[in-house]
Order: C-alpha cells, then structure tokens, then sequence
C-alpha cells in the first residue's frame, strides 16, 4: 500500500503546522499521571507479577482533563501528557520485578543491606534513561519505515483516543467510574477486610486445593489480555494445581523430599506449591524466556542492522516530525551512563557490569520494541528477557571472580538496569507511533520520555519502602512472584542451591508446550504463580470472549478495556493507600489494624461482591453512550 512506505503517510497534524506540545500544564499533569500510574503498577506487579500498559488511560484521563475540564484544545499537548505519563508504569515494572530480591536478602542475611533510597533512584534513572537513548536510533526502522506492517496495538488505540476529539472526555467517565468502583472494593476487601480477598477451598480427594483472588486488577487484567492470553495462564495453574501437585502429594507420601523440610502428608497444596511446584514454574518460566529470544533472534539482527546504517545518515532538510535526538547526543549520554554506573560507589556495578548492560540493553531493547509492535506492550516479555539476562550475567560475574554477596547484588542490579530498558523501549515505541500518527514531534515526545523517567525515578524508592514496610516483600500480601523468581535464578547459578532436578522438569514442560505449538511463556507463568490468581484473570478474559462472540461494536469493547483499565489504577491506588495505613502507629496498633473488622462475611461474602464486580464490568461495558444514541 502507497501509505506503507516511508515518508508517505500523513500524520494528523502536518508537519509544517506547529501546535503546543511542552507546556506547563503537559508537564505538569504527565508527571502526576506518571507518579500515580507507577505507583499503581509497582502495587500490581508485586502482587500478581504483571503490570499492564497506562498509555491508554493516560490519554483518555488527559483528554477529560484538558479538553474538558480546562477547554484547551491541543491534540499534540494530550500526547505529550500521555507519553510522560506512561513512562512512570515502564519504569515501576522493570524496578519492582528484581530489585525486591535484595530487600528479601537483607531480611535474611545482615551481610546484605537493602537498598537505599539513592541506589533504587540511580538504578531506575539509569535504565530509563538508557532505554530512551536506544529507542531512539530505532524510531525510524520500526515506526516508520514499518508503518502499516507493525501495528503497536496500544499506540494506535491512544492515537485514536486523541483523535476522537470530543469523545476523549466522554470516554474519560468510564475509565473514572472504574477507577472509583474499584478503590471502594478494595478498600472494603483488604481496608476494612469485611471478607477475605483470597478465597481457598482445599480438595482432600484430589489432595490438591483450589481457589481465587476476589480483586478487581486481576479481572481487569483478563479483560484487556483476552480469552487467548488469560486462558494461557489458566491452564499453566490447571497444570500445577490439578496435576503436579496431586502427582507429588500421592507419591511423595510421608516422605521428606528436598528442598522441602516437613513430610509431604503434612503439607497442604499452599505448603507443596511453595516447596516443590514454585521451583518447576521457575523452570519453565526461565526456559520460556529463552525461547522467545531465540524466536526472536532474526528480528534483533535485522533491526540492529538497520539502526546501524542509520546512524550515519543525515538529511539535507529535517522536517519537524522527522527531528529526532541527535545520534551524538545519543552516544554520549549512553556512555556518560555506564561510566555512572561504574564510578558512583550507590550504584553497585563494576566496569565489566556497566559494559554488559550497555551491550544487552540495546538487543533487549530492539526485540521489546518489535515485540511490543505485534502484540502491544501489556505483553511484553520484559520478565523473560530479565531471566535470560541474570543467568548469563550471574555466569560471567561467577566466571570472573565476582561471586558471593557482592556478586549476587551485582548480578541483579544488572537484570535491574536491562529490565528497565527493555520495559521502556516497549513503552516509548508505542508512545512513538501514537505521535507519528497524529503528528507529534519525535524530539520532544523523547524529552517527554525524559522528563517522565526523571519524575517516577525519584519516587519510585519511596513507593518500594513504603510497600516493603508495609507487609515485606515474599509476604503473603506482596508476594513479589518475579523478583523471588529472579532471586531464585541469581542463588541458583551463583551459590549451586537451586533445585536443579525441579527446575530442569519445568524446562522440559516449557519444551513441550513449544512441540504443541503453544504459546510457552503465558502457561509458564500461570504454573509459577498460584492458581487464584488466574482463575479471576481467565474469568475477565472470558468477558471480553463473549462480547465478542456477539458480535459487539468496537466501541462496546474499547469501553470495556477502558473500564478495566480504571478497575486496574483504582485497586493499585487504594493499595498504595493501604499501605500507609499499615504504618501509622494508633494506640499501640497501625491504622490498618484499627479499621480491620476481621473477614466478617468469610467467603461467601466474597464471591457476592465478586460476582457484582463482575456484573459491573458488564453493565459498563454493554450500556450504550448517551450521546450516541
């Protein structure tokens, strides 16, 4: 198609036209969304292990405001707010999926120290930074250039949101109004904990147990994956809970099997998941990471070549949608990076890690932005390529000398730096296409990124010590699934105490997922994580399916994914909130404890507000908009 190619496409805005972009109010309303929607998804991540994409409801929230609220009318500005409002949810993943391994170290250990508020900021900083600096030479091959070949779900869906015009307001009500049901129903689950938010039912005749999270994030979170994805997930926890673990409760017996301490018969299906089940899902997982870079080995080739011979192009007459950061700068703000993190004693990189991380950070870069251009940035592999990263820099630092506590620390503050850069390439490319579309100026969305990066770096540390204070990392209410996976992989490789037996049988059923021709990653990570998680997640997924299946109007789906995205901010804010409660002393007692009313409608109660949760996301997604009508 003539529109396809390079240089023929026409943006919204023309790009001989100029209209605001980097303004008081852009900057300023970018940086709340990106604090509060890092927030959110440090909250998110920590609890269910994955984070969802907040370019769509930063645009939608940012039309309501501007457009609606404030009558300013700048499509440009709206897209400057969401790209430096997104930047805060990119970060908080990559920060929060290892660096709670080394708070589990220092709770175990008083060799290790946790980290400080300087060390989390620096660390942040640095890979969002460096994540910037390698999405820009690849603008051109993957944006443009593939224009119509690549269709980065998410940028196209903001585009269209700024687009809509008028509608962007309307729209912005049902993100609010999931936003507002949800921070009510969190705050009654896990605030006043009228029930409980787990509901668990153990299975003596399968000697298995079964059960789900009555959280609103996690239906969210199915809705916008889609019946494929969450049903992935699903049967991963199928696998787990109503095959391995009845398979190890009946022939295990009474007897004590390593790495766990007590007989099997005494165990429940949460003690077998936690001693033996954990340790395959982590094989599988890390094997699936492996797998979908060798899938994608091609693509980081073709794309490493074409950013190289664009580096030394240079054009007669640069147009302002065309005007990116030079390569110069480029350059040495990349290499000003490693040398921080070599020479400042906070950041706890050596020389030969700084050069790993520049050296990955570009590959992983280039695969999360082609990656993300398929199948959008909530499914960006950003843990898979983290455990792929840890056990070959955890090998070479072992292999060079760089072993015990010192090594370990190093090790994942190196999965740290490329997890950020991997989650921010993913994020800007869709921030990027949004902006080719309606016409943005490259240079500037890239200091957006910027600015973005800088405000959710400062906070980031704060949000991580106010959760770990809270209820500690590995607890039952911040289970932290990727940062103990990742502290599993760095002990396993460095010390030799990984459960090498459990963890090479979760190899081999991520290698046969792939004979099947399944989709590994997904079904690994369901195995890993406790089936209560997935269950509400495929229930969401089952939503949108149906929706589907009748047939609804595109408009009728993006309500949904617009409400789901409200359901997902609104449970993530009331946590952070929660968490504060559970800090402030009352009486000898925390707050938290004061307005604990202790689970009084037990479990029946929960599947009641569940399922009006459900019927919510229902009857906001199925009504029709007023004005349409």
């Amino acid at each position: 198609m003539e529109d396809q190619k390079q240089g023929a496409f026409k943006p919204f805005v023309p790009a001989d036209k100029v209209l605001p972009e980097i303004t008081v109010t852009s900057v300023t309303l970018g940086i709340i969304l990106a604090i509060v929607f890092g927030a959110a998804n440090a909250y998110l991540g920590l609890r269910v292990g994955m984070t969802i994409s907040a370019s769509i409801p930063a645009a939608v929230i940012s039309m309501g405001i501007i457009r609606k609220i404030m009558k300013r009318d700048s499509i440009l500005e709206n897209n400057m707010v969401q790209t430096i409002g997104s930047a805060g949810e990119s970060l908080a993943a990559g920060a929060i999926f290892t660096l709670p391994a080394i708070f589990m170290w220092a709770q175990e250990s008083d060799e290790i120290k946790a980290p400080s508020f300087l060390t989390i900021s620096l660390i942040a900083l640095v890979g969002s930074l460096l994540g910037v600096c390698f999405m820009v030479p690849l603008r051109t091959a993957l944006i443009v250039e593939e224009h119509g070949v690549l269709p980065f779900p998410e940028g196209t869906a903001c585009a269209e949101v700024l687009l809509a015009g008028e509608e962007g307001g309307d729209k912005s009500k049902v993100v609010f109004s999931g936003l507002g049901i949800a921070s009510v129903y969190k705050f009654i689950a896990d605030g006043l904990c009228l029930f409980p938010s787990e509901i668990h039912w153990e299975i003596p005749a399968l000697r298995t147990g079964f059960g789900l999270d009555v959280l609103p994030a996690l239906t969210g979170v199915g809705y916008i994956c889609g019946l494929e994805i969450s049903s992935y997930l699903f049967a991963g926890g199928i696998l787990g809970w109503f095959v391995i673990i009845p398979l190890i409760s009946l022939f295990g017996a009474d007897g004590v099997l390593a790495p766990g301490s007590d007989p099997i018969s005494t165990l429940d299906s949460f003690g077998i998941w936690s001693s033996y089940l954990r340790y395959i899902g982590a094989g599988a997982v890390a094997a699936g990471g492996i797998i979908s870079l060798i899938k994608s080995m091609p693509t980081i080739v073709k794309t490493f070549r074409q950013s190289i011979k664009g580096f030394g192009h240079k054009e007669q007459t640069i147009v302002r949608t065309n005007h990116d950061l030079s390569f110069s700068f480029v350059v040495i703000m990349a290499a000003a990076l490693a040398l921080i993190m070599w020479i400042v004693p906070a950041v706890p990189v050596s020389l030969f890690g700084a050069l790993l991380i520049v050296i990955f950070g570009f590959f992983f870069a280039t695969v999360a932005s082609r990656m993300v251009g398929l199948i959008g940035a909530s499914n960006n592999p950003v843990s898979g390529m983290s455990i792929a990263t840890l056990l070959i820099s955890t090998a070479l630092l072992k292999a060079t000398g760089h072993t015990g506590v010192g090594g370990m620390v190093s090790a994942i503050c190196i999965g740290t730096v490329i997890c950020i850069v991997a989650a921010m390439a993913g994020d800007m490319s869709q921030d990027l296409k949004t902006g080719y579309i309606v016409g943005a100026t490259p240079i500037k969305q890239q200091m957006g990124e910027v600015i973005g990066s800088v405000a959710a770096a400062i906070t980031i540390g704060g949000v991580m010590y106010l959760l770990n204070s809270a209820w500690g990392y590995g607890s039952a209410q911040l289970p932290a699934p990727q940062a103990t996976l990742m502290k599993l992989v760095v002990e396993g490789v460095m010390g030799g105490t990984l459960p090498w037996a459990l963890v090479l049988i979760g190899v081999a059923v991520a290698i046969m997922i792939r004979v099947l021709g399944l989709s590994v990653l997904p079904i690994a990570i369901g195995l890993y994580l406790p089936i209560h998680l997935s269950v509400p997640i495929w229930i969401g997924g089952l939503i949108k399916w149906y929706l589907e299946k009748r047939k609804a109007s595109k408009e009728t789906i993006e309500r949904g994914t617009l409400y789901s995205s409200g359901l997902i901010a609104g449970e993530g804010i009331v946590g952070i909130l929660l968490a504060v409660f559970a800090i402030i002393p009352v009486g000898g007692r925390t707050l938290g404890d004061v307005i604990n009313v202790g689970g009084i409608l037990g479990n029946t109660g929960g599947m009641i507000f569940f399922i009006l949760l459900v019927a919510s996301l229902i009857v906001f997604t199925v009504r029709k908009n007023k004005k349409a009508q």
